[in-house]
């Protein structure tokens, strides 16, 4: 039988395309960007996933209390200075898409 506990509600992810030889450094800046997204209040998880087929988007996935606490980082410092001194744009193969949602149904 599953776990009762409160299930994090608020979930970003960004598909981003990254140009063929951008890999690496697209991982480092995520592996080097020194925790400012996990000490703001309401944050849950964050993880980064590799695609497995060439053409796919990497997806950047952040998991939050509420829709509040996301949109509270996005307007913080700590967000500014993990966004700041960004890849140049021949690192990317077409625009990233942001997706939001609301969890309706978490099992571990």
């Amino acid at each position: 039988m599953g776990r009762q506990e409160e299930i994090p509600v608020y979930q970003v992810t960004n598909r981003v395309y990254v140009a063929a030889g951008w890999e690496e450094a697209f991982e480092e800046r995520f592996r080097r960007r020194a925790g400012r997204i996990e000490r703001n209040p309401g944050f849950v998880r964050m993880e980064v996933l590799r695609p497995e087929a060439e053409g796919l988007p990497y997806l950047v996935q952040s998991v939050w209390q509420s829709k509040e606490a996301f949109d509270a980082w996005v307007g913080s410092e700590d967000f500014r200075a993990a966004h700041a001194d960004p890849l140049p744009p021949e690192a990317f193969a077409g625009s990233s898409e942001m997706e939001r949602h609301s969890v309706v149904v978490s099992a571990d």
